[in-house]
């Protein structure tokens, strides 16, 4: 038994500060194994309901993570153990500062990307806009995201954006969108008139729904017109503008064919002669 407790007790010397145990090893690697027997539990939890390509880039970005973890652990038992790792933090912490503050960035956009895959906020084929600029999701990556824009460019999105900024996704409660078109009528305008109008516009291009069916609103008694809004469904709404140009169209030629007038801003000016 004493040679067990000696051989437990016995001390590697690399320097002064720096001694290890056979216990203060053994110690660490106990710790290992525990540490790697609930990365593991952890890993399939969190990824049992990713879809099969999420969860191959989750998983190759906790492989790396785990290894950092091991490293930190190691190095904490070998402290509770006795052993003296405060020379070895002071020698790395400069060059660990340095290299934390040039990979910081990189960092945010690394762990952004896997609450991305975790949270499944943003899939892949959604529309999202994002700083006023609005594409298709083709990819999500650990570092960016890549999506194609409705003029065919591409996108290349950091992650760490997603934290920073208001994120819309115009398809996360379904294809269907609500769209609408803003115009104004001359005052004197058969406002009924101008309701059937706007909902033949509507219904006669293909791309809007049959249900819900178009809607008008008389949003407001403007300054020089009376105010409408024409509210409609579509399912692409990627191609939104394309086909609010198509009913803008249709309604100027329907206004046309029944006299309904889309003034212009006017002012009445008056002119006073002091002369007189």
């Amino acid at each position: 038994m004493d040679k067990i407790i000696d051989f437990f007790n016995y001390q590697i010397t690399f320097s002064k500060e720096i001694h290890i145990s056979v216990k203060a090893i053994l110690v660490a690697f106990l710790a290992i194994l525990i540490s790697s027997f609930l990365l593991k539990l952890m890993r399939r939890i969190i990824t049992r309901k990713l879809p099969d390509t999420d969860k191959a880039k989750f998983v190759s970005v906790f492989s790396y993570l785990k290894w950092v973890i091991y490293l930190v652990i190691f190095l904490v038992a070998m402290h509770n153990a006795g052993v003296n790792v405060t020379a070895i933090f002071a020698a790395s912490a400069a060059l660990l500062i340095g290299v934390g503050l040039a990979l910081q960035t990189l960092f945010q956009d690394i762990f952004s990307g896997i609450f991305i895959l975790i949270d499944q906020s943003v899939h892949v084929g959604d529309i999202i806009e994002l700083e006023g600029k609005i594409g298709r999701v083709e990819e999500i990556n650990l570092r960016t995201t890549r999506a194609v824009t409705i003029d065919n460019k591409v996108l290349i999105i950091p992650n760490h954006l997603y934290l920073t900024n208001s994120l819309y996704n115009w398809t996360e409660n379904g294809v269907e969108t609500r769209e609408g078109i803003n115009v104004g009528v001359a005052y004197g305008s058969d406002v009924k008139l101008v309701e059937e109008l706007l909902l033949e516009a509507a219904n006669s291009n293909a791309s809007v729904l049959k249900k819900p069916a178009p809607k008008v609103l008389f949003t407001n008694f403007g300054e020089s017109s009376l105010e409408f809004r024409v509210a409609f469904t579509i399912r692409n709404s990627f191609e939104v503008r394309f086909i609010q140009s198509d009913i803008r169209f249709e309604i100027d030629r329907l206004f046309r064919e029944n006299n309904i007038k889309i003034p212009f801003p006017q002012r009445d000016i008056h002119i006073i002669d002091k002369n007189k």
